[in-house]
């Protein structure tokens, strides 16, 4: 008997997705390029359904033809060795799927590069980390959807189930969308953390809350509009007390954050197809700007200045800080979904954003009860900016003097808060009428003679300004 499909990669993320399968029933194939970590997986592995497999011809002729095959590798070069590594050992009609965080262009590249050798590829986008590997991730497949066909029971078997019962898996659309999709994703959950941060940071510094308070208040804020997996998280890491100390665990941790680089990625997208997604941009610079530790440590002593002190009615300020997180939130998702669209236009993909939203509902880092707000949303009205359906517009503006009145109160308080700040300027800008782009255009005018246009006739005009 032939297994249903292998698993190349036993790192973190491939030993649990691994398990997640064989645990589903599926008998699967497993090789990694270290023997140890194959080793490793045998141990670990009481199901009569895994074969373990120390030489690549042996796991390739050890698969049930078309083979089936999960790359579980680094994202980069790692991944264009592996597949020319395989390529010998396959046929025609084999099917490789990339379940790394693989950039979307080199997804693309590999995709026609297989195809003229007659093997099919998909790109899986799969969101949830080490955890939801194992107990039921996001995943985001993409390529010909004939192909995803003979993959589809496997990849929603082991997804993350919503409430409803529908795992959140969902074909996204050709090529290397289904890893366009998990990028987007990202960006959005670094501006999502980011706002989350930018809150804490004004509770504890601004309103001067113990990390008591700080901790009920996040719990509090999980049981109404802000339920995600994000605000439970933070509500838990404020439990944590350090082993080494009497401290809270998030006081010991030093401000210097790290990225692996798809947040990245989302912002110089943005740039290249002329997309606005500030908030998104200014999560990445955040981080940036956190890991100048020692910078900022001789800056905050040359430029030592008093916040203006204020006698805040904290319960008051802390019902606006919910609806202001809630609008930024709103902001986030907009900016991505915006993106998406564009993307969708420039590369001929068919997306569903409806679709997408659902299969962001659980086992991915950005899971959120309004996602379901949002589905609904796209349903009606998928050719809008989310923040102009129906759906989501009376909030927005119910909720924007919050907004305002919030980021007034962090800059009296000396708060850094780049994430709200855009995501205030987003709204403030897509909503203004006219804006000063009109003396931009003439400063380029006179400058470099690069021309305008006119309100009141058609073409283009060029001024001797001098």
């Amino acid at each position: 008997m032939k297994n249903d499909i292998g698993i190349f990669g036993l790192g973190v993320m491939g030993k649990s997705i691994a398990l997640n399968i064989s645990n589903h029933e599926y008998s699967i194939s497993v090789y990694n390029r270290e023997p140890e970590l194959t080793k490793n997986f045998e141990d670990i592995s009481s199901s009569k359904k895994v074969t373990c497999c120390y030489d690549i011809e042996q796991f390739v002729d050890s698969l049930e033809i078309p083979r089936k095959i999960l790359l579980m590798v680094t994202a980069g070069e790692a991944v264009d060795k592996v597949i020319d590594t395989l390529i010998p050992y396959l046929s025609k009609g084999d099917i490789i799927l990339d379940g790394g965080n693989s950039y979307f262009k080199d997804t693309i590249r590999r995709y026609d590069y297989l195809k003229n050798k007659g093997i099919d590829y998909l790109g899986v986008g799969i969101s949830g980390g080490e955890q939801g590997a194992l107990n039921g991730p996001s995943i985001m497949p993409s390529g010909d959807k004939l192909i995803y066909d003979k993959v589809k029971s496997v990849l929603e078997d082991i997804a993350a189930k919503a409430d409803d019962g529908q795992p959140c898996c969902n074909y996204v659309g050709e090529s290397g969308s289904g890893h366009y999709v998990k990028m987007v994703h990202n960006g959005i959950e670094y501006a999502d953390i980011q706002i989350i941060c930018e809150a804490y940071s004004f509770m504890k510094d601004g309103l001067k809350l113990t990390t008591e308070e700080i901790q009920k208040t996040f719990s509090d804020w999980n049981k109404g509009k802000l339920q995600s997996y994000l605000i439970k998280i933070t509500s838990e890491i404020l439990t944590k007390k350090d082993e080494f100390t009497d401290n809270y665990l998030i006081d010991m941790i030093l401000d210097k954050a790290e990225q692996k680089g798809t947040g990245k990625w989302t912002a110089i997208e943005g740039f290249d197809l002329g997309t606005p997604i500030p908030t998104i941009v200014s999560a990445v610079e955040a981080r940036y700007l956190s890991s100048k530790k020692d910078e900022r440590m001789k800056a905050s002593k040359i430029l030592s200045m008093e916040s203006i002190p204020q006698d805040y009615n904290k319960e008051e300020v802390l019902n606006a800080l919910e609806n202001a997180i809630y609008t930024a939130k709103i902001c986030c998702y907009a900016q991505g979904f915006e993106l998406l669209k564009d993307a969708a236009m420039l590369y001929h993909w068919n997306l569903d954003f409806g679709k997408i939203a659902m299969v962001w509902r659980e086992g991915c880092i950005i899971r959120a009860n309004f996602l379901n707000e949002i589905k609904e949303a796209f349903d009606s009205e998928n050719d809008n900016n989310l923040i102009l359906t129906k759906k989501f517009y009376g909030k927005i503006i119910q909720y924007y003097p919050d907004m305002r009145e919030t980021l007034i109160k962090m800059i009296e308080c000396g708060i850094y808060m780049p994430a709200f700040a855009s995501a205030l300027q987003y709204l403030d800008g897509y909503r203004a009428e006219i804006t000063s782009a009109n003396l931009l255009q003439a400063q380029r005018d006179y400058f470099g003679a690069h021309t305008y246009q006119r309100t009141d006739r058609q073409g283009t005009f060029h001024t001797i300004w001098e």
